[in-house]
């Protein structure tokens, strides 16, 4: 993957590796006209920061190469089958890795690790007879060695993204070594003098002798690095013994001691692919931290039967050695559409607005923690629905199957960590057939340790008496109509919404709660009478779109319109193949005053205008064409077609807070834009 053959020339955005030593010294990549939409949108969140003191898993990612059709595309690509992850809560740092020199983590990756509290890293690497040239030019002098240190933490301030894996595969003379140290030392406090909670990770190739030789442990030969950063990710070809004596060498930093595990299998403890798990319960036993590196084996081998349901089951595994490791809602506003950054079609508000494959990471929601234990009700089926029309983005949960009408089905959604201190009020949309209701299960613990149990079920029929007894509370939740509706005619989700007040309780667990509307009793003869429930299956079909949690009487409030600044930038027009004018521009928005930090995504509509619109009456919703969706302040729009007759293009950006609810079109910002030539 290039650079652009000319990163100043306006284009449609991508992200790109830097190649060369000089392009890094010389900072060029920041006059590059890509280098703002590389910027990530989502920062680390503040309980993210600390580095937990326990053992931890580093993902490495290390697909076909990097920078591919999946990911290259800032502003998203129409890929629906894209190579993503969404088990974000079984791992702690996530490495965006090529075999580029500087590979710069796309914003994608960085929003959707972000949103989950998972830190993001790029990659340094030198390797083979270029790399060795590399070195003789970055180890030069202990002054060129700090350069290129700060060079590199530049990037990872500007861009956004937590810090760098180390990977200096290429032997080096010994006179090299004290400033290869300095070089490390100096990034890794560079890097965190500017980058909180930042992690500079080594690779375990060349040795303090100047050999490139994998030690495959933490050993003598290549602890002075290790002392230098935050970590030490070892090779691949570890032997049983050596996580547990890596980590007696480690001393009070055996969590920083990353053991590698190449999904791919390649001389790798365990053998990898489907038996990962045995190189993970080695390293859960002897308490250090993991590097699993490939997981895209899965996508890339085309694994039975379909890359969703085979990702999931690998990753299933993975939980199963190591158990959950990260924990959410634990901060409110709390809000889901369940997004995956990929799907068939778009909607806004149950309203499918487009009806084509696209892929975009940054539009991931927060991903559920789904159940991974075999169900005793094997005939219902919790999965991510790409098919039927969400409420907002790609996707739903959907519970599918046969169930007794007299039965209900639990299922795990998320795992939190999240203290009430004052009442929180709870939305959700849902969806069903005539019969299937969903409500939700929540579980709360107190200082005593002990389990509260509420259900939150809509406002119909309740289940029958010993199918709810064993709940602590039961509320009630109202349908409410949403005033969005009128503007997404045909959708036909349901909000529900009630409040609970748990002060001094963590809420640690959701669920899903399915039932049918009547659960019947009916009586039979037997030898004697008796009342017995019957046991006839039904079909089962409800879906999930949306869950929000917030403080109680606190919502999101929209600045008005000419709050903002917009502009319109690198304007080109052109004619297509079909004799129709065409518009490129870059747009960007900004707050007069203030911070947008509440905001945290924007949807993208044009008008096309044909005559005079500041006499024409018109409602912005009913003649807006959605264009797409960015978290950023900025979006490059290549090529639009402006039919014959239109004077005017207005630009209209929706503002979306991070409680899931969007300003209405009608008060949002806009950029106008006349036709050239009308």
């Amino acid at each position: 993957m290039a650079a652009p053959s000319d990163p100043m020339k306006p284009s449609v955005p991508i992200s790109y590796p830097i190649n060369d030593l000089e392009t890094l010294m010389s900072r060029a990549y920041f006059d590059s006209f890509h280098y703002p939409f590389n910027i990530s949108s989502v920062p680390l969140p503040a309980a993210a920061v600390v580095t937990p003191p326990r053992r931890r898993i580093l993902v490495c990612h290390d697909f076909k190469g990097g920078y591919t059709d999946d990911d290259k595309w800032v502003q998203g690509g129409t890929n629906a089958d894209a190579y993503a992850i969404w088990h974000w809560h079984l791992m702690d740092v996530f490495v965006y890795f090529s075999h580029y020199l500087v590979t710069l983590p796309p914003p994608g990756w960085i929003n959707a690790a972000h949103t989950h509290g998972v830190k993001v890293l790029g990659t340094f690497i030198t390797e083979w007879e270029k790399g060795r040239e590399i070195c003789n030019t970055l180890l030069a002098t202990t002054e060129s060695a700090r350069t290129y240190a700060e060079r590199l933490a530049e990037l990872a301030d500007m861009l956004g993204f937590d810090g760098w894996l180390l990977n200096m595969e290429v032997s080096l003379h010994p006179q090299q070594i004290p400033i290869l140290k300095e070089f490390v030392g100096h990034l890794t406090q560079t890097v965190h003098n500017v980058v909180s909670g930042s992690l500079v990770i080594w690779y375990d190739s060349v040795t303090v002798d100047g050999y490139l030789d994998y030690q495959n442990q933490l050993n003598e030969k290549n602890k002075p690095f290790f002392d230098m950063c935050d970590g030490i990710f070892c090779n691949y070809s570890w032997k049983e013994n050596y996580p547990k004596d890596s980590g007696t060498v480690a001393g009070d930093r055996r969590f920083d001691v990353y053991m590698g595990i190449d999904v791919w299998g390649r001389g790798t403890y365990g053998g990898g692919q489907w038996n990962t798990v045995v190189s993970l319960d080695v390293l859960k036993n002897d308490d250090v931290s993991a590097a699993i590196f490939g997981p895209g084996w899965v996508y890339e081998t085309q694994q039975l039967p379909d890359f969703q349901t085979a990702q999931n089951r690998w990753w299933c595994l993975v939980e199963k050695s190591w158990e959950v490791l990260q924990s959410y809602p634990n901060i409110l506003p709390f809000y889901s559409n369940f997004d995956q950054g990929h799907g068939n079609h778009y909607s806004v508000g149950g309203f499918r607005l487009v009806d084509s494959s696209w892929n975009n990471m940054s539009c991931q929601g927060f991903q559920p923690v789904l159940d991974c234990k075999e169900s005793s009700q094997s005939s219902m089926l919790v999965f991510n629905n790409f098919e039927d029309a969400s409420y907002i983005g790609g996707g739903s949960i959907t519970c599918k199957g046969s169930l007794n009408i007299n039965d209900i089905f639990l299922t795990r959604l998320f795992l939190g960590q999240l203290t009430l201190e004052q009442s929180v009020s709870l939305n959700y949309y849902a969806k069903s057939d005539g019969n299937s209701l969903m409500g939700l299960k929540l579980s709360f613990s107190s200082n005593l340790n002990r389990i509260t149990q509420v259900l939150l079920l809509p406002e119909a029929e309740l289940p029958m008496g010993q199918l709810t007894n064993q709940y602590d509370r039961i509320i009630l939740a109202q349908k409410s109509a949403d005033p969005r509706h009128d503007l997404f005619l045909g959708s036909d989700w349901v909000q529900y919404e009630s409040s609970i007040m748990m002060n001094g309780y963590t809420l640690t667990e959701v669920g899903l709660f399915c039932y049918f509307k009547k659960p019947v009793e009916v009586n039979t003869s037997l030898s004697y009478k008796t009342t017995a429930r019957i046991t006839v299956e039904s079909a089962y079909n409800a879906s999930l779109g949306l869950i929000r949690l917030q403080i109680s009487g606190q919502s999101i409030e929209f600045p008005s319109a000419n709050s903002w600044i917009t502009q319109g930038e690198n304007i080109s027009w052109s004619s297509n193949n079909k004799g129709l004018r065409t518009v490129s521009l870059k747009i960007n928005w900004k707050l007069k005053e203030g911070t947008s930090q509440a905001f945290v995504a924007y949807n993208i509509y044009v008008q096309k205008v044909s005559n005079d619109i500041n006499k024409r009456d018109y409602r912005t919703a009913s003649t807006a064409e959605f264009l797409a969706t960015t978290k950023a302040g900025i979006y490059y729009i290549s090529a639009l077609e402006v039919p014959s007759g239109v004077t005017n293009l207005i630009f209209v950006i929706q503002v979306c807070a991070g409680d899931g609810t969007s300003q209405d079109l009608d008060n949002s910002p806009r950029y106008q834009l006349a036709v050239e030539g009308q």
